[in-house]
């Protein structure tokens, strides 16, 4: 034993594990982006193609709008994660993630769903059950941490609206 070694106190032994923790907050933020990068191969149209085809409500996006959009929405998606995986470990917190993951594994399905198998009816059963699962996770987040629960209001936001655009995609065609 060093005798010259000095306890650290609980508060100094929380910051010092928090300042290790950047490399797992990079890791949920890749693990979020990922989910939206697997949909990419299934979103690569062929002009005149089966989306193109599909007639479409008055307030369906420009295309290069969703990039943007997905990519600040799921840094935010990692970044609340992180805030939750940063606090005390308890029986919630791992509730709160797990919710977490199949939120993910959720919105990963979409895209092969309504983009790769064409699927615009299943894909909006998908896509309800994953705006139930956001706001489940944003709760159960902001139980732990207001902030993580806040940085989700607005990916339930948008998949709220991703919602009411399948909806209208699967009335229309």
């Amino acid at each position: 034993m060093d005798v010259y070694a000095i306890p650290l106190s609980d508060e100094e032994m929380k910051a010092t594990s928090r300042g290790r923790s950047w490399p797992a907050l990079i890791g949920f933020i890749v693990v979020a982006q990922a989910a939206g990068l697997l949909g990419i191969p299934f979103t690569s149209r062929e002009p005149g193609g089966w989306y193109d085809q599909l007639d479409k409500p008055p307030f369906n996006p420009p295309s290069w709008v969703f990039a943007p959009v997905w990519t600040t929405l799921y840094l935010m998606i990692g970044l609340a994660a992180w805030l939750v995986w940063r606090s005390d470990r308890s029986r919630e917190r791992t509730t709160a993630l797990r919710f977490w993951a199949a939120q993910l594994v959720l919105n990963a399905l979409w895209t092969p769903i309504f983009f790769g198998a064409h699927q615009d009816e299943v894909a909006f059963a998908v896509i309800v059950i994953l705006l139930a699962m956001v706001c489940a996770t944003a709760a159960r987040f902001a139980r732990i941490d207001r902030w993580a629960g806040a940085l989700l209001v607005p990916y339930a936001a948008w998949v709220s609206f991703a919602t009411v655009l399948n909806g209208a995609f699967v009335v229309l065609n």
